[in-house]
């Protein structure tokens, strides 16, 4: 990047993942390798920077800068969903429509679908470094992509364009008693939640 390219356009190169920000010990379920989550979330990095460098090119703002923030999110763990397989052979994606959970063992479900299911991994992608919520308290590996990237609301913060990066990525197996379940009152249209 030249210093003489504005910092809108700066913004549309999102940050690579180093490898040497993971930690080696850590302990992945179904064969997961960090390196393969590794190589997802390049080319997740890959996938945005070439998405936005063509928004910019027709002065369309950046894909993170307009999508709702949740739907942003969803597109990054839709996106890990579909990578990570390519990478490591024994999880697959869950192809029931809203299976839980995303990723599943390979060969062990009848066209690799299953409604609901233990065995798997859930993942989500999230501004937030802790506090993530899914519909039902669940006792699954949970594993969730820690980015920072503006948002369709930062106008109105005075939040400047910045490159989406990732913080980080959190793996865990929960239990059921590690869910908070967050219900709701009669006139509330707020979705049930467990976070």
């Amino acid at each position: 990047m030249s210093m003489t390219q504005s910092t809108e356009e700066q913004a549309c190169f999102p940050k690579k993942v180093a490898e040497a920000y993971f930690n080696p010990q850590c302990q992945l379920p179904y064969g997961l390798k960090m390196e393969e989550i590794h190589n997802a979330m390049n080319d997740f990095v890959e996938f945005l920077g070439f998405v936005n460098q063509q928004l910019h090119t027709k002065s369309i703002p950046r894909l993170e800068s307009f999508l709702m923030p949740a739907n942003f999110s969803s597109i990054v763990g839709e996106f890990m969903n579909m990578t990570i397989p390519r990478y490591c052979d024994s999880l697959v994606k869950n192809r029931y429509h809203n299976g839980h959970p995303d990723l599943i063992p390979s060969t062990t479900f009848s066209g690799d679908a299953v409604q609901y299911s233990t065995e798997g991994v859930e993942v989500k992608g999230s501004r937030h470094a802790s506090g993530w919520q899914g519909h039902n308290p669940e006792a699954v590996w949970l594993m969730v992509f820690h980015f920072d990237s503006n948002t369709a609301n930062d106008d109105q913060w005075d939040i400047g364009p910045k490159p989406f990066q990732f913080l980080g990525v959190y793996a865990a197996k929960l239990d059921l008693e590690d869910w908070t379940f967050s219900g709701r009152s009669a006139t509330s249209r707020r979705t049930i939640t467990a976070a």
